[in-house]
């Protein structure tokens, strides 16, 4: 049986893996486990010029580090993300692959000078990790603005979609086998 391992990406503990767990399981039918190993320094992927975390690099590096792991693999970080192409990201993933990682970094609502809101950073940081998990196991940007699987490209739109895939994400989930 396949399942879903969250590993934290730069501090020893990280204080939201264990929230992601229950929707995790919910969503995909699969056991989600926590990396028992230390957190992993993500220093290799700091750009300097850009004060970010490159994503490609950690979700390259999980391959490396979890190379015999049978599932699919999560790295949770608090470090602002980028790929080259965008000024940031909140996550990435491998399309119908392995690994994915998300951020907490701009989904706080700290980052914004707004009174920090836990419960809505909770919330947020469950749609990611279903996002990008959804990815890795193939599922595309969804056209229904209510499915997790909608893209979103500024915190609000997070804000606006649900935690659960639609019924055709769901149905295309089924299909490939990936549920019990």
């Amino acid at each position: 049986m396949s399942s879903i391992l969250l590993v934290p990406i730069g501090k020893i503990v990280d204080p939201h893996i264990p929230l992601l767990k229950t929707p995790l399981e919910a969503t995909f039918g699969l056991r989600v486990d926590t990396s028992t190993e230390r957190s992993i320094d993500p220093a290799f992927a700091f750009e300097p010029s850009r004060n970010q975390y490159y994503s490609t690099q950690m979700i390259k590096h999980l391959l490396h580090l979890y190379s015999s792991f049978q599932g699919k693999i999560l790295g949770v970080t608090p470090y602002d993300l980028y790929v080259p192409v965008l000024t940031y990201v909140f996550g990435e993933a491998q399309l119908d692959g392995t690994a994915a990682v998300v951020s907490s970094y701009r989904l706080d609502n700290s980052y914004y000078g707004l009174p920090a809101d836990p419960l809505l950073l909770e919330q947020r940081l469950i749609k990611e990790a279903v996002h990008e998990l959804g990815h890795t196991f193939g599922l595309l940007h969804c056209h229904e603005y209510e499915c997790v699987m909608h893209s979103s490209t500024a915190v609000e739109d997070i804000d606006l979609k649900g935690e659960r895939l639609c019924g055709m994400c769901t149905d295309v989930l089924a299909r490939k086998n990936f549920r019990r």
